[in-house]
């Protein structure tokens, strides 16, 4: 009988820790949601007039599943704390309806994946042919697109190069000889061995 009471203490704290975690986890995807929002990159791109709703709506949904993950993490630690049959219950419904959730949103993401990268796509397009019409006016979603990926123009940065980010003008050259010393550094190592 003691074993099974220290196993069933030992379940209880580990899924408080879990729990805990999770409550953590849940605060820290809420943070990032409302950063990225309110302060990140797409708070630029997203406050543009051509911006499209689906940025808001992903960040929104973002915040919500962080609300819910810390709502789960509640329900798990008053439930192993008290020891309620009622709460673990619940626990375990969210649980599997999280999870229900994530395999559906997995498939959803990756049917719609195209989708999406067409939208990215014209909205860039758009962007970069109005900057082409009025050149003085300026266009911050084509700086923001050009800061966050960091890349610069379509085939050529010759049209657009007042939009680039500065360091990538400098650094492109680097990073293509520091990546070529190292895979023949890999190489020569695999070599040897």
């Amino acid at each position: 009988m003691g074993r099974f009471r220290g196993g069933l203490r030992c379940i209880k704290y580990l899924l408080l820790g879990f729990n805990l975690l999770f409550w953590l986890a849940g605060s820290a995807v809420i943070a990032f949601g409302l950063w990225f929002r309110f302060g990140g990159a797409i708070k630029e791109l997203s406050s543009e007039d051509k911006s499209p709703e689906y940025f808001y709506v992903g960040l929104y949904v973002l915040v919500g599943a962080g609300a819910l993950m810390m709502a789960v993490g509640f329900f798990g630690c008053c439930g192993a704390m008290r020891e309620s049959q009622c709460v673990l219950g619940s626990f375990f419904t969210c649980l599997l309806v999280i999870f229900a959730a994530e395999v559906t949103t997995g498939v959803f993401a990756f049917i719609g994946k195209g989708v999406a990268i067409r939208h990215v796509q014209t909205m860039y397009e758009e962007a970069y042919n109005d900057y082409l019409k009025d050149r003085g006016k300026g266009n911050g979603t084509l700086i923001t697109f050009h800061s966050t990926f960091q890349c610069c123009g379509k085939e050529s940065s010759e049209q657009v190069r007042p939009t680039c980010p500065k360091e990538l003008l400098g650094h492109k050259i680097f990073g293509m000889i520091f990546s070529m010393v190292l895979c023949c550094a890999i190489r020569n190592s695999r070599d040897v061995i």
